[in-house]
């Protein structure tokens, strides 16, 4: 397993996506069949203010997207068709890596609240063609906040784009 402790301005090196809607703040670890990542949940993010008014907290449906932004740092980190791959310019590449195709399903089991940090846990289960099979354990302190189970998969840019 590779152990990288990168951060946020690394982290942009594996995914498309930017702020606010980056959720990643931290590569922990990541190898073929595993990945965690690193979260901070601050407060500040758009979607914590009125989520809920009075009583904060970091909604599902962002864990489950957490969870599969860090299954895309896998994808890109091994799974990549591309010899050149441009996280900046998503126009200058073929594929676009690790775009949800299935959820399987979701339990919530705690919150994530502002000064929390949040730690993701994806796992490959399989791979068939350019089908990728994760299960995802989401922690705070220790203690498991959410689980999932879905499926990314690699396409072709020019459909993601709406031009194929």
């Amino acid at each position: 397993m590779k152990y990288y402790q990168h951060h946020f301005e690394d982290v942009k090196s594996y995914l498309h996506h930017r702020p606010p809607y980056l959720l990643v703040d931290q590569v922990v670890s990541v190898s073929s069949t595993e990945v965690v990542t690193q979260k901070t949940v601050t407060g500040e993010e758009g979607f914590i203010k009125g989520h809920f008014p009075g009583a904060p907290i970091f909604p599902g449906a962002m864990m489950h997207e957490l969870t599969t932004q860090s299954a895309g740092i896998l994808i890109a980190s091994y799974f990549n068709p591309m010899e050149e791959f441009n996280t900046e310019d998503p126009f200058f590449n073929e594929y676009a890596l690790g775009v949800l195709v299935k959820t399987k399903h979701a339990r919530y089991k705690g919150f994530g609240r502002p000064g929390d940090v949040l730690i993701t846990t994806v796992s490959l289960n399989e791979q068939v063609s350019e089908v990728f099979d994760f299960s995802a354990v989401v922690k705070v302190d220790g203690k498991t906040i959410m689980k999932n189970g879905f499926q990314l998969m690699n396409i072709k840019s020019s459909v993601l784009q709406g031009t194929e």
